[in-house]
């Protein structure tokens, strides 16, 4: 069997102290996973369960690349958070068996066009266009899990300026109930990447500006602007 296009390259993520890449499968994201930033986005922290949302596999990108600024946004928010990649699958798991899936972690940005996120929600339509976009999902090298799951500190600076720290320890929904959850709506499969949500402090990115989200443990992850 052929194909009457020529695939495209298969997505991948850098690993740590490694040539090798990780082969990326598809991206969840969760919404809304730490409740300082429930409560600045106008929510209850208390209310709700997790809920996902996607981004292509090919909208990953990694730390330490310079990218055009978006299209069809005059307000690019950062969003810092743990991203997990998945070693392996499978549906309706447990929380204590979703740490054996992890194959590692690695420091993201959940770059979004904030202000097509609000007129989305505004006109009760999809936010596709507002997260799903071209390099919209910045990841550094991924930590593999047996070196330890991280703990400690996420923050976010842009431009050296700090707009985010919180500890990983405030996330409403550990990385084990993500995965439990987010197993009974999918089959979870091997070189998914999971983002686990961002804490407080989100903000604008400009045209020239250097963001960088950092996590005690692990390389950080970058992106410039122009």
């Amino acid at each position: 069997m052929g194909f009457v296009l020529k695939p495209a390259a298969l997505p991948s993520v850098a690993v740590e102290n490694s040539t090798d890449r990780f082969a990326v499968r598809r991206i969840f994201c969760v919404g809304r996973n730490y409740a300082e930033h429930a409560r600045e986005m106008g929510h209850d922290p208390d209310a709700e369960p997790p809920f996902f949302f996607n981004k292509p596999a090919d909208a990953v990108i990694d730390s330490g690349h310079t990218i055009p600024y978006p299209a069809a946004t005059i307000e690019l928010h950062h969003e810092a958070e743990l991203v997990v990649a998945l070693g392996a699958g499978g549906a309706f798991v447990s929380t204590d068996k979703a740490k054996a899936l992890i194959w590692g972690y690695a420091a993201g940005n959940d770059l979004t066009r904030r202000d097509l996120q609000a007129e989305a929600k505004a006109a009760r339509r999809p936010w596709d266009m507002a997260k799903g976009f071209d390099n919209s999902a910045v990841v550094g090298p991924l930590r593999p899990a047996v070196l330890g799951k991280p703990s400690g500190r996420i923050r976010c600076l842009v431009d050296g300026k700090l707009t985010q720290d919180a500890d990983l320890g405030e996330m409403i929904w550990s990385v084990a109930g993500i995965i439990g959850h987010l197993s009974r709506l999918v089959t979870l499969q091997p070189g998914d990447l999971i983002f686990t949500g961002t804490p407080a402090g989100i903000g604008p990115i400009a045209r020239g500006q250097l963001c960088e989200v950092q996590i005690d443990g692990l390389q950080p992850a970058s992106v410039r602007l122009v």
